[in-house]
């Protein structure tokens, strides 16, 4: 075959190939919408592509931080009762050089968030998306630029009076205490980079041991409650039934036919259903039905408030409001997103034994 007739056939694949993606796959699915994929390109990048324009204040970021946060994070976000510390161990000096002392002296009993991120805009993500805990994505623009002020605040980063916007975010990158202290070498940044764990990739006919290599002890598999059950009620979510045996198949059948998914969406109320109403709002990631996980079990706090004649206003009010000290240093985090019949549906079901 000639050079010249070589060209003509690859030039007549080519616009058949281009014909074919113009035509798409038939009967099967359909291209998405613009809106679409808007809703699914939220991620905010160390350049700062992604990010809305908006500001907040430290003040503000402030009060969001004492009514939504302050409960699992502490006052000044050091707390290490249910989450590791977010601010300490970063010094004037840090954010002069970029690097952090303490990660290299270990004089830091407790590596915090703040000694580790390098970009801003990672907090600013991560706030955005997975924020409040028992909440996630209900924070406003403004709420979001103001919650990372007012770490970055605590973290002696930003002034009191300062506003955080898309217009001086960058600039305020230049002051992250860590923000050369990430590395790129290694397989985690570069498919071709160092890799942190010494194996080979089996791409085919790999060999399939005889014997799992890992297995959790049967008397820790439901010793925290159903996992299954933990998983915050957002988007689509997998965890095995702990109160279950463990499955003698391999994980892959496993996934394939148990692995339970949370609904995607729950329905705004669940009218007879106050189990399916704690699993809503996520109660159950913190309080087992029968025994205690973070919080205390429902069954013990019925048992606690037998008695009490005003239980049910005084549970309301913690649920709505959050209390601390009552159950040990835990605090319980305010639920104010939580419609108020749901609250008392769900108290009534409790202090009736959550049955």
């Amino acid at each position: 075959m000639s050079r010249s007739i070589k060209s003509l056939v690859a030039i007549a694949l080519a616009i058949a190939a281009t014909a074919s993606l113009a035509q798409g796959y038939p009967n099967i699915g359909r291209a998405a919408t613009e809106k679409e994929v808007a809703a699914w390109d939220i991620d905010v990048r160390p350049d700062f592509k992604g990010l809305p324009k908006g500001s907040g204040t430290v003040a503000k970021g402030m009060q969001v931080w004492e009514g939504k946060c302050a409960q699992c994070h502490g006052t000044f976000g050091e707390s290490n009762e249910v989450f590791t510390p977010i601010v300490g161990g970063t010094t004037k000096e840090d954010i002069k050089t970029g690097r952090v002392a303490a990660l290299a002296d270990n004089k830091q009993p407790q590596r915090t968030t703040m000694m580790k991120v390098a970009t801003v805009s990672t907090l600013w993500d991560y706030i955005n998306r997975a924020m409040p805990w028992t909440a996630p994505k209900t924070l406003t623009t403004e709420e979001v630029y103001s919650v990372t002020a007012y770490i970055l605040n605590m973290a002696e980063v930003l002034p009191d009076e300062f506003t955080l916007s898309d217009k001086n975010i960058a600039e305020v990158q230049k002051l992250m205490p860590n923000r050369n202290g990430m590395t790129q070498n290694h397989g985690m940044w570069d498919v071709k980079g160092k890799p942190d764990v010494k194996s080979v990739a089996c791409m085919k006919d790999c060999p399939v041991g005889e014997h799992p290599r890992s297995t959790l002890p049967e008397a820790a598999r439901n010793v925290h409650g159903n996992v299954a059950e933990q998983n915050r009620s957002f988007g689509a979510v997998r965890g095995a039934d702990t109160s279950k045996p463990a499955p003698t198949a391999p994980i892959s059948a496993a996934k394939r036919q148990e692995v339970a998914v949370a609904p995607a969406a729950a329905p705004a109320t669940r009218q007879g259903d106050p189990l399916g109403l704690a699993k809503q709002y996520a109660c159950v990631a913190c309080h087992g039905v029968s025994n205690k996980i973070v919080g205390p079990g429902f069954n013990e706090i019925a048992a606690k408030y037998k008695s009490d004649k005003s239980a049910d206003a005084t549970l309301f009010t913690k649920v709505k409001n959050g209390s601390s000290g009552a159950w040990g240093p835990v605090p319980m985090p305010a639920q104010a997103h939580v419609k108020d019949e749901d609250i008392k549906m769900l108290v009534n079901w409790i202090l009736a034994g959550a049955k």
